[in-house]
């Protein structure tokens, strides 16, 4: 036997007998832990400071703080010192501020204090060290945040983060995590969620074999034909800036001589003179001159002559919508410049263009489309002639792809400015940057409010102009007036508005509110503060039990019928919040004796959702006798003119999306209006005649409104937006927004590049990918649009089609309170237990297409508790979407692209294309479902969801479109999809730290499966990805050349019976690098070797073999200690209890060979020595004793 042979067993002995004996001398068992060699160590500060490690035993205050402060500066070659783990997000998050315990139940022992004093003392020495930690936090500039753990830490936290506010600091509380940071904290935090689950995928082998035949295949053919253009990524992308989709040049008028221009100019000038001689003209023109805008019509065209910029306000009714057109138009008519002239004149809504245009045309003594015309998405009516459109917002920047310069355009207006809407203000950036390319170029832009300085300064002081006055007075109501007035009395429970049963939440939510909702807060003090003194008791009463939460259900029917029994005739506008409002109190009229009945009311509804057709109808007369009562969303606030409106109901609310940009989550939520809105609201009854407004709200409350709204651009999500930037080739995303009237929270617009390079519509670099170029011709959200795309190329798209128009639109789906039930039960047929919201609205759609061919629509409507008027916007928008495909090129007839449109399995993975990221995890409990997603954490599913209803979902993964925050998120929509829709529809994948790790969204989603598995779910992902960029360059490629690999894709998304499962706390480790000790105390298990190497070890010396005592912790996870011979090894806390027995297996033998970390070469050395020395074992103790 060799020398280091007879040591090594000697070492063994010496160790174990010595352990046994102190073992017997101690009350409890020993818990063997790492130890440390600590040195004097010197650490310098950024000021010069030095410090010295010195023992943990000796002072532990001071090693904390010299750890948590200087962990970076460690660079000792002499100090086997290893400090707490360093952990880094993408974000730049900064260090742990852990003690060094193994985990937080060793540390939770440590803090036991016997007595109230005791914990007073330790919570004051705890804020005193915090103090000193985040003194330190703040110095280092380049740390972002401190974690700690700590159970002294989560128990002082509201001492700590009063604290760290004092400080300007941040603090948030992760379950048993606290947070320190110099950046707000989201509400969750998933890399500081030990329970995420981590998903292991398993494939039968014979299904792994068949895709794996199809991928060889498909290979082989590509390698076969490689003289074809092979394609990469990177290709791709310059391709999509530089090949087929360069903006060409348009082509607007063809080479015209003079001669004919002057001929069109004469036309136009004496049909013009013969109209306006005409008495019908004559008429119109007296109108004209009644309005106020006509007194500035002189001064408004020299202005626009003189200056290439004019900002014009006006009060509503003062005409500058209709008539500043026409002056322009008529001017340049007069001066033999007609044919020459065109005027694009811009609308935020599409009922507003059309209305306008019509009004205009009317005015004109001309049909719609010969000098004025209007466009729409996907709608239109413009001829040859036609010399002034009006259009919406969107339309001009979609013109501006083709056409940069606008060549041939020579006024352009931009009308309602003050609202402030995202595509208006992108508008404003690139005409100013246009303005000088284009000196000729003359820019109006008109706003119906007084905020005129801020457009005037933003295009350097340009002149202005205002039109005062309403046509007709208006007479304002308050609250406390309308309470005088009508008598009414309010009380806690008539304003608790009804929404039916099926929104039964709403309802209760009203009435047992716990705490104080955003309305509620913002005129909480001005409540507070109001005088009613000059009314009765009664009033006061009742204005003291006034509700803001309240839309005011029972006090609108209440004015309604004060307005209908005691006021002259003239139509009623009421102003609501949202489609929800709007039907639930038209329900709530039809039942009214009066409003129910069409012979005395006619009651309409007005909503941006409702097919132009239908919107038209509040500009109709009624009958005589009967009073028209439309309910409308502030779409109605400006541009369109209900002539008979005398009333005006205002509730003081409007829905608007608010974006949290920290927890990435958009709401679209009521808010108080603003003064600039109320006045808006008021005008429309002053249009025509004098009106009456009964604003629902003290006169108090109207006094704390802000003036003008918050721009959109601040409040909303900006990937469409970001999208449009790109495709103009404007430059960085961040250095246009920046020229913004007011400019996007940074954090805002980096979410929004993060978003499009998740979905592939942009590259690293934020260049433009082919993908990208596609999405930025389709006028929908990009995540609706790349789903039409793949839908066209995967051959389903008329399932696809009617999914995007539902999303697009609202629910067709109906649940009157009285027959919920039956409601209920009719969806459920249609779901077929499929577990997708997405694929039950196809059902539905297509039952109602069958049933209109047999004229038997409104029938099966009826019987199924869906809305035809819905399912009629749903069918006219699949018909756009179908037009615009086809104008573009992705497809060229309806039969060449729905092949597989019956495949179910195919539809799932082209939704889950479509709404990834918007995913959410699927944990199947006993008695419910765990799902959470990547920016909320635990989320819960909408009741009128299909898979609300189920207490099992098959899937392991939901896809979702929209989420509603309440007290909780719910998903409103979802689908259920596989683990192989995931990985080859949701984009990227990236191999993780060890064979068959994958990762997905920077390491939020976590694969693991066998490794030859992994290869070829990513080499599929990678041909799968390759062949959709080839598809959108070039159009006109034959599918049938990727037969193969689309075999393979179908087969693998169809076969896939999520026979994976989730686990938490696995752990992650690349076997090919030595880790260190800190991270296996936070990942790493023992070695699926380190039982039997342990039993291996101690049989060769002589023991007994070990025994195995596991517990479960609290948060689900076990610890096993390990025994032999009157020892115990403690291992870490580990997600089963398998792992748990390898991980205090692995301790004791990292103990036995005197290294920080197994090293299986070690061990293997060492059962060889003691093997060989096995017949001498007795004597060689018995000779070095």
């Amino acid at each position: 036997m060799t020398f280091s042979s007879m040591f090594i067993q000697k070492s063994l002995k010496f160790k174990l007998s010595a352990l046994s004996v102190a073992t017997r001398t101690h009350s409890r068992p020993l818990l063997v832990r790492r130890s440390y060699s600590l040195q004097p160590c010197n650490f310098l500060s950024r000021k010069g400071v030095s410090f010295t490690a010195l023992s943990p035993v000796s002072s532990v205050l001071r090693r904390h703080r010299i750890v948590s402060s200087f962990a970076a500066a460690t660079s000792s070659p002499s100090s086997s010192f290893s400090f707490p783990y360093t952990y880094q997000r993408s974000l730049g998050y900064g260090r742990f501020a852990y003690d060094e315990y193994p985990s937080e139940e060793d540390s939770d022992r440590e803090v036991s204090p016997s007595s109230k004093q005791q914990l007073g003392d330790s919570t004051l020495d705890n804020v005193e060290e915090w103090r000193w930690k985040l003194t330190m936090l703040m110095r280092n500039k380049s740390e972002k945040e401190v974690v700690s753990k700590d159970k002294k830490d989560r128990r002082d936290f509201e001492q700590l983060s009063a604290l760290a506010i004092r400080m300007g600091l941040h603090s948030g509380r992760y379950e048993k995590v606290v947070v320190f940071s110099k950046l707000p904290l989201p509400n969750y935090r998933s890399d500081l969620d030990e329970k995420r689950p981590q998903r292991e995928v398993m494939l039968p082998i014979g299904l792994q074999r068949q895709v794996e035949s199809h991928l060889r295949s498909h290979l082989s053919r590509k390698a076969v034909t490689k003289h074809d253009t092979f394609l990469t990524s990177s290709a791709a992308h310059s391709l999509a800036l530089d090949g087929p989709y360069e903006p060409e040049e348009p082509s607007t008028q063809n080479v015209i001589s003079e001669t004919i221009v002057r001929r069109r100019s004469l036309q136009m000038h004496n049909k013009q003179q013969d109209w306006q001689e005409s008495p019908e003209g004559q008429k119109m023109q007296e109108f004209r001159r009644s309005l106020p805008s006509y007194k500035e019509r002189d001064l408004l065209l020299n202005v626009v002559a003189q200056n290439q910029v004019v900002v014009v306000s006006g009060e509503t009714g003062c005409g500058k919508t209709t008539q500043l057109p026409q002056y322009i138009l008529e001017s340049e008519i007069d001066a033999a410049r007609g044919a020459a002239c065109n005027i694009i004149c811009t609308q935020p809504r599409r009922i507003s263009a059309i209305a306008v245009a019509e009004r205009v045309a009317a005015e004109r003594g001309e049909k719609i489309g010969e000098s004025v015309g209007y466009k729409v998405r996907l709608e239109g009516m413009r001829g040859r002639d036609t010399r002034l459109l009006f259009c919406t917002t969107g339309i001009l920047l979609r013109r501006l792809l083709v056409d940069r310069n606008l060549k041939g355009v020579t006024h352009v207006i931009v009308d309602e400015i003050h609202e402030r809407g995202m595509n208006e203000d992108f508008l404003l950036i690139v005409l100013k940057d246009l303005l000088p390319r284009r000196p000729e170029l003359r820019l109006v832009l008109m706003s119906a409010t007084l905020n005129a300085d801020l457009f005037s300064s933003y295009f350097g002081g340009a002149p202005m102009i205002h039109i005062p006055g309403f046509t007709y007075p208006v007479w304002s109501y308050f609250l406390e007036n309308i309470l005088e007035m009508t008598g009414y009395r309010l009380t806690p429970y008539n304003q608790i508005d009804n929404y039916g049963q099926e929104k039964m939440w709403k309802m209760q939510k009203q009435a047992l509110r716990k705490r104080k909702t955003q309305i509620a807060s913002a005129v909480e003090e001005a409540l507070g503060a109001a005088d009613y003194k000059e009314h009765n008791y009664r009033i006061r009463e009742s204005l003291s039990c006034w509700n803001p939460d309240s839309v005011g259900f029972n006090l609108i029917e209440h004015v309604l019928c004060h307005i209908c029994r005691n006021e002259r005739p003239g139509a009623v506008l009421v102003f609501m919040t949202g489609w929800d409002d709007i039907n639930s109190l038209k329900d709530q009229l039809q039942a009214h004796p009066l409003f129910g009945d069409p012979s005395r009311v006619l009651l309409l509804a007005c909503h941006g959702s409702m097919a132009s057709a239908e919107q038209k109808l509040i500009f109709e007369r009624p009958k005589d006798g009967v009073r028209k009562i439309v309910l409308a969303t502030n779409m109605a606030e400006t541009s369109i003119t209900i002539n008979d409106v005398v009333y005006v109901i205002d509730c003081g609310k409007a829905k608007e999306t608010s974006y949290d940009a920290i927890n990435n989550t958009p709401c679209l939520l009521p808010s108080w209006i603003s003064k600039a809105s109320a006045r808006q609201r008021k005008g429309r009854a002053g249009r025509v005649q004098p009106g009456e407004c009964f604003h629902l709200y003290p006169r108090c409350v109207y006094d704390v409104f802000a003036d003008y709204q918050v721009p959109e651009l601040l409040r909303t999500p900006l990937q469409s937006l970001c999208l449009q930037i790109k495709s103009l080739q404007l430059g960085s995303i961040s250095d246009f927004l920046s020229k913004a009237l007011q400019q996007p929270e940074p954090l805002s617009v980096q979410n929004a590049i993060q978003y499009l390079k998740i979905i592939g519509a942009l590259d690293e670099n934020e260049n433009l990918t082919v993908l990208g170029r596609n999405l930025s011709m389709l006028p929908v959200e990009p995540k609706l649009g790349k789903m039409l795309i793949y839908g066209a190329i995967f051959n389903c798209l008329d399932p696809i089609m009617t999914i995007v128009a539902c999303l697009s639109v609202r629910d067709p789906f109906l649940m009157p309170f009285d027959k919920k039930d039956l409601a209920e039960s009719a969806k459920a047929q249609f779901s077929a237990r499929d577990y997708s919201d997405h694929l039950c609205l196809v059902r539905a759609y297509d039952g109602w297409k069958d049933a209109e061919k047999q004229r038997s629509g409104y029938e099966y409507c009826w019987r199924n508790f869906l809305s035809a008027q819905t399912l009629k916007a749903i069918d006219s928008l699949r018909k756009q979407f179908f037009y615009l495909l086809k104008d573009i090129g992705i497809i060229e007839s309806e039969e060449s692209c729905n092949a597989w449109s019956g495949d179910e399995h195919i539809n799932r993975a082209v939704i889950c294309a479509g709404l990834f990221p918007a995913v959410s995890f699927v944990v199947n409990k006993e008695k419910s479902i765990l799902l959470k997603t990547m920016e909320d954490g635990a989320v819960l599913l909408h009741s009128n969801s299909v898979n609300a209803q189920e207490s099992k979902i098959p899937f392991p993964w939901l896809v979702f479109n929209e989420k509603v925050k309440v007290n909780a998120v719910f998903l409103r929509d979802s689908t259920g999809v596989p683990d192989s829709a995931v990985l080859l529809f949701g984009g990227k994948i990236s191999r993780g730290e060890s064979d068959g790790h994958m990762k997905m969204l920077d390491g939020y989603l976590d694969f693991f499966m066998k490794p030859e598995l992994a290869d070829m779910y990513l080499r599929l992902n990678r041909e799968l990805d390759e062949f959709v960029q080839k598809k959108l360059l070039n159009k006109k490629l034959d599918i049938q050349s990727y037969s193969e690999l689309l075999s393979a894709v179908g087969l693998l998304v169809s076969e896939d019976k999520c026979e994976g499962r989730f686990v938490f706390g696995r752990q992650i480790s690349a076997p090919s690098k030595k880790k260190s000790k800190e991270t296996r105390d936070l990942g790493s298990g023992g070695g699926d070797n380190a039982k039997s190497d342990l039993q291996t070890l101690l049989c060769r010396a002589g023991h007994q073999a070990p025994t195995y005592k596991t517990t479960q912790l609290k948060n689900n996870r076990f610890r096993s200690t390990v025994i032999f011979n009157g020892l115990d090894f403690v291992g870490q806390p580990c997600g089963s209890k398998k792992e748990a027995e390898k991980d205090a297996a692995a301790e004791a033998v990292r103990w036995f060979t005197g290294e920080s970390q197994s090293s299986q070469e070690t061990v293997d050395y060492m059962s060889a020595l003691l093997k060989k020395s096995k017949k001498k074992q007795q004597t060689s103790a018995t000779r070095w004793r």
